[in-house]
């Protein structure tokens, strides 16, 4: 068994998720401490001007403009996130890797380009502890969609609270994920739609505030069909999975007529119709769907996911999972699988050709590596 910490940092641009797992890459013995170290609004700002800058990225170890600046604050701000974590853990002697994710300024598959800003080596080096990251990349030049990654994590998950498949775990952060697993164990997983990311531009852009708390906002208006049917009528709901989005594909500008109240209704039906969309995909029907990640705070977007969704959905809580911190606890785990060398992704999950195994494992003190050839580069232990 390893100690494994996991970072997260996701679209919505809220924060750095932390999280403690023990595992050996299959089983999960131990979940431990999960904290969340939010962005400052200057934070979020340049994180949110880097996503603009990223959109004319031509390869993937390109740092314009922006790009270079954000690359910095990603990276010191998860040195930081980490010893405060450890500082109030004190867990950190017990360490044995870290699993970074970065911060995803573009994905775009179709392109074989997925970009990732944050510096592994950087804090393998600062916080002298072995470091996984850039867990994207190879499954993406394998010509993979490189997301979802958190599946197998799921299965492990499911295992361990004694989730009888099939089941759906439904992840909505900056954008919503699905994760089946089917009565034979076998895994489908694919993103679904938006989640979080339009209705936190739209509040941020309408009100200052970067989040509609509880929903309330969208609960005090009306959603107009007629624009969620023309979201609703975008191709990417009739490919077939597994397929993967990037959290800019959808434009918030077609809502600049409405009230913000409504805008903000619009956009969680949007999320919400886009799941029940994502459950014709699926092989069998879900005894449950089990909602991870900050969607699940938002009661009016639960309430119609529930509307909307024949089976029972449960906020990933109530049946004893933090669901904040599911993908950080993610990251821990697909660290210790890249150590093994066993596979993070599946054809069933990315639609890569075979199971594939990703990752940079950088220690304290290795000669930095580009990112230009991911799937070359790849060092495990």
């Amino acid at each position: 068994m390893r100690t494994a910490l996991g970072l997260m940092s996701g679209t919505s641009l809220d924060g750095i998720d932390v999280a403690l797992v023990v595992t050996d890459g299959a089983r999960i013995e131990r979940l431990g401490a999960a904290r969340t170290y939010p962005y400052a609004p200057a934070e979020r700002a340049c994180l949110a001007a880097a996503l603009r800058e990223a959109s004319r990225l031509a390869g993937r170890a390109d740092r314009p403009g922006i790009l270079a600046e954000a690359e910095r604050l990603v990276t010191e701000r998860h040195v930081a996130a980490v010893e405060a974590f450890l500082a109030e853990a004190g867990a950190g002697a017990a360490i044995d890797v870290i699993g970074f994710h970065g911060q995803t300024v573009l994905h775009d598959p179709a392109r074989r380009l997925t970009v990732q800003i944050g510096d592994g080596q950087a804090l393998a080096d600062r916080l002298g502890t072995a470091v996984v990251w850039d867990m994207r990349a190879a499954d993406v030049a394998a010509g993979g969609q490189g997301a979802p990654l958190v599946p197998v994590f799921h299965r492990a998950l499911a295992e361990r609270t004694g989730l009888a498949p099939p089941v759906a775990f439904v992840n909505i952060g900056g954008v919503s994920n699905v994760t089946f697993i089917g009565s034979d164990e076998t895994l489908l997983a694919f993103d679904a739609g938006p989640g979080n990311a339009l209705i936190d531009d739209w509040m941020l852009r309408r009100t200052g505030e970067p989040v509609d708390r509880d929903g309330g906002t969208a609960r005090a208006g009306t959603a107009d069909e007629e624009l969620l049917r023309l979201f609703m009528s975008d191709p990417f709901f009739s490919v077939a999975p597994p397929k993967s989005l990037d959290r800019d594909h959808f434009r918030i500008a077609a809502l600049d007529g409405l009230s913000t109240a409504d805008g903000a209704a619009t956009l969680a039906h949007f999320t919400a119709a886009s799941l029940a969309a994502a459950s014709s995909h699926l092989p069998e029907a879900p005894r449950a769907w089990v909602v991870c990640g900050g969607g699940r705070n938002n009661r009016y977007l639960m309430e119609i996911l529930a509307e909307r969704l024949p089976q029972p959905v449960r906020s990933a809580d109530d049946i004893g999972i933090d669901g904040d911190a599911v993908e950080a606890q993610a990251f821990a785990y697909l660290a210790v699988r890249a150590l093994n060398g066993d596979p993070i992704t599946f054809p069933g999950t990315t639609g890569v050709p075979r199971p594939l195994a990703g990752g940079i494992v950088s220690r304290p003190g290795d000669a930095w590596i580009a990112r230009s050839e991911p799937a070359v580069r790849s060092r495990r232990a």
